[in-house]
């Protein structure tokens, strides 16, 4: 099967507000948000692939490996928030920021001030107090947290090589954290960017070794290897020099010069000598102490193989006296863990305090992702940032003309359009707009009671608007500001108290569920539990299988239309969640059309490929059951002779009309049902559908085709068969809202009888021995049947 309309469809309403479930991004708190822009490299517009498809734009392959950044947390981090594509291949960057830099402190050109050296060992308070008056200790704990960041990229695979003083910032507190650095990893190491990544002072010099390659056959393999974590070390040797000293080095030097000067460093002793002698500091380098020089000749060792990595180095004896006052970083636990959620948590000892002080910044406490999600709906738009402080500058077309061209098409008379390049300014998002639209909100809201008597419509402590806001169109409560706010800190808390807290999930979800926590709250919804990433790393999604072929052919024409489906990333996520369906259920095949059902919750949790897969495996049998039997016939005509029954009971004129033309649900229903919708609806539109879905039992898709008729109802009654055809071979636009509140319509009076299936899910044991029904909750994997009364009429 072929996309239909929702293959062609833009998306619609969106924007780049990517919703996935990365785990828990740190809070705000004092840091603010920046945003940085380039362009990627513009691919020819007349070569295709092995495929025969159209080479996929390097801006969509920059997107695809930037979402992995995001899940990328450490307090020596700048977190990573989000990424959004423009026109002509520009892409713009949204990160954590702070405003001072270690090119701050390098702009007062002096040299630090030596420490005494009286005491070896200092309580932390005074040792950190020292480092901010005296060289030596400033420079061992700078080094030491670079390197701690450093390590932790290199634990997921990431290397900077962008490392400089102007990329090594600085919190509220002194801390270190280092910014862009995911550039070298989003570029495929520089590949699909025309701009070299790194800094000429400090690339190491096998860096500058390899040269910039940059090759024009897409299909060569001679590629020079990517940089390993000891060029970063490099970069941290130079910096901490320049620390040292006091001035930048190299900066009597052209940019070709200092690439040869570093290069002739191999046939030097002592590198730190000679880049002192080189630069009149040789005196300076000489007071320092030896622990200092020891560790700046180990960052500067010429040969790779020599050099120490971040790892190495941190437990190197010359971090003896500053490696004790660090603990060591402990990644949260996420959701779905083995490890209990709540063993680091501290209260305070009064929790009716938390939003008693009026002058907290409870924005503040929120994840960077959260405050960037709102600061959008409260108007924030990145280009008009970027373009207020003139990073981007538009230029007239008449302006790109040549000034002189010959017959055969060579111009002359423009010089280098150097919009290509990098241009390193990181824009402050200010949050001044969002902070004023949230003005009146209090302190109450940001710690909700979750109690099962507080639980009025909507669950907030708010006033009498966001009582009215939630009686206003889905659509509209999506891009109220306040109102998201109120859900996302409401669903936050209850899907931390999951599964003991799935009760009130499920009641929530009947009002809406913010786009922000879908991922999750649609695990939560399908009762998935347990170590779903252990079960999912134990699946073998590399040994070649038959069905191999049938989804890469599939996954090109699976809702890619969407930028991240699309990407080469995504087309990876794609084949190993199928492939580890298909893998994990033996007993049933690949039918085309399992894609298209993948696909949403792929989208929601691009970043953790085990819930994907998880929720897709607990959607499947919920709702189609037996339907990917390798012999399902006899499934499939139960379920649309169903279907028929259904329009017939509620709308005979409609069902007698149809049967007359011979236009029967074999012909135009098997995409409805076999995918729920996905194969027809683009993915705005499903998640609205399938908010709703979730609540309601295997019976409710029924509901939902009956309502997407209805709405075609006056043009099906007036055309015959043929027309019929046409009308459904593309789709007219179709009201989701309507669609969804007629279901519930049809769904509450519809008899149970009407619905029934001989091939359906058996139904498990939910009762005792009484007849009473037990109390297990409608919503979990024991109870396949929800009574009809829990969607609202």
């Amino acid at each position: 099967m072929r996309e239909g309309k929702a293959g062609r469809c833009q998306r619609s309403g969106q924007g780049h507000l990517r919703r996935s479930s990365t785990p828990k991004m740190f809070p705000l708190k004092d840091a603010e948000m920046g945003a940085f822009t380039f362009f990627a490299s513009a691919l020819p517009h007349d070569v295709c692939g092995s495929n025969g498809l159209p080479l996929t734009p390097n801006s969509i392959k920059i997107l695809g490996r930037f979402q992995i950044l995001k899940t990328v947390t450490h307090p020596r981090l700048c977190q990573y928030v989000d990424i959004s594509r423009g026109k002509h291949e520009r892409l713009v960057v949204v990160a954590e920021h702070c405003e001072q830099s270690l090119e701050d402190l390098l702009r007062e050109r002096k040299p630090v001030r030596l420490t005494p050296r009286k005491e070896s060992f200092k309580p932390k308070e005074k040792f950190l107090q020292e480092c901010s008056l005296y060289s030596y200790s400033k420079v061992l704990c700078i080094a030491f947290e670079v390197l701690q960041g450093l390590q932790y990229m290199n634990k997921h695979g990431i290397v900077h090589r962008a490392l400089s003083p102007h990329n090594i910032l600085l919190d509220q507190k002194g801390h270190i954290k280092l910014a862009k650095f995911g550039l070298y990893h989003m570029t495929a190491h520089g590949d699909d960017v025309d701009f070299p990544i790194g800094y000429p002072s400090y690339l190491a010099p096998e860096v500058i070794a390899q040269g910039i390659f940059k090759s024009t056959d897409h299909m060569s393999s001679e590629k020079p290897l990517p940089s390993g974590p000891k060029s970063d070390v490099w970069s941290l040797g130079i910096v901490l020099f320049e620390l040292c000293v006091g001035r930048k080095l190299f900066q009597s030097l052209d940019i070709s010069e200092r690439l040869k000067f570093v290069l002739t460093l191999d046939c030097v002793d002592d590198t730190v000598i000679v880049l002192a002698e080189e630069h009149g500091c040789l005196d300076i380098i000489k007071e320092l102490p030896e622990n200092v020089i020891d560790l700046l000749k180990k960052c500067l060792t010429f040969h790779p193989t020599k050099r120490p990595t971040p790892t190495e180095l941190m437990k190197d004896e010359v971090f003896s006296e500053v490696s004790p006052l660090y603990t060591p970083f402990i990644e949260p636990a996420s959701l779905f863990s083995s490890s209990l959620r709540c063993a680091d948590l501290t209260l305070p000892e009064d929790i009716s305090q938390l939003y008693k002080d009026i002058s907290s910044d409870y924005l503040a406490e929120r994840s960077i992702e959260e405050v960037y999600y709102l600061w959008c709906l409260a108007g924030g738009d990145l280009e008009k940032e970027l373009v207020n402080k003139e990073i981007i500058r538009s230029k007239p077309p008449i302006c790109t003309l040549p000034n002189f061209l010959f017959e055969d098409g060579e111009s002359f008379g423009q010089g280098r359009d150097r919009s290509s390049l990098l241009d390193d300014t990181t824009v402050t998002l200010s949050l001044c707009q969002l902070r004023n639209r949230l003005k009146d909100v209090g302190g109450e809201a940001f710690y909700p009671l979750l109690e099962d008597d507080q639980s009025n419509l909507p669950h907030s402590n708010s006033n009498n608007e966001l009582s009215a806001a939630a009686t206003l169109p889905l659509i509209i409560r999506e891009r109220d500001t306040e109102y998201q706010l109120n859900r996302i800190i409401l669903f936050d808390r209850l899907l931390k108290a999951y599964p003991y807290k799935k009760n009130q999930i499920w009641k929530e979800a009947r009002i809406d569920i913010p786009p922000l926590m879908r991922g999750l709250t649609w695990a939560a919804l399908l009762g998935v539990e347990g170590a779903i990433h252990a079960k999912y790393d134990a699946i073998d999604k590399d040994t070649p299988i038959p069905t191999d072929r049938q989804i890469e052919v599939d996954i090109p024409r699976c809702h890619q239309y969407d930028e991240l489906l699309s990407s080469p990333e995504g087309h990876a996520k794609f084949r190993r969640v199928l492939k580890a369906w298909v893998v994990s259920h033996p007993d049933l095949v690949y039918w085309q059309g399992l894609d298209s059902l993948c696909a949403p919750f792929l989208y929601l949790n691009f970043n953790n490929e085990a819930l994907a897969y998880a929720c897709m495996s607990a959607f499947i049998p919920k709702y189609l059951y037996n339907f990917f039997l390798k012999d399902n016939s006899h499934v499939i005509q139960e379920y649309l002779t169903v279907f028929s029954q259904m329009i017939a009971f509620h709308d005979p004129e409609l069902s007698n009309h149809l049967n007359e033309i011979g236009f029967i649900p074999d012909l135009y229903a098997i995409p409805w049902f076999l995918t729920m919708f996905t194969h027809v609806f683009p993915l705005h539109k499903i998640f609205h559908l399938w908010d709703t879905l979730l609540l309601g039992n295997s019976s409710f898709p029924f509901c939902i085709g009956v309502a997407i008729l209805q709405q075609l109802r006056d043009r099906l009654l007036a055309n015959g068969f043929n027309e019929c055809i046409l009308l459904f071979s593309d789709l007219p636009e179709i009201d989701i809202e309507r669609c969804v509140r007629e279901s519930i319509n049809l769904f509450c009076w519809t008899p149970k009888s009407a619905t029934y299936r001989q091939h359906a899910q058996p139904p498990k044991p939910n009762s005792d021995s009484s007849g009473v029904r037990s109390s297990t909750p409608y919503f979990s994997a024991e109870y396949t049947e929800p009574p009809k009364t829990d969607l609202p009429s």
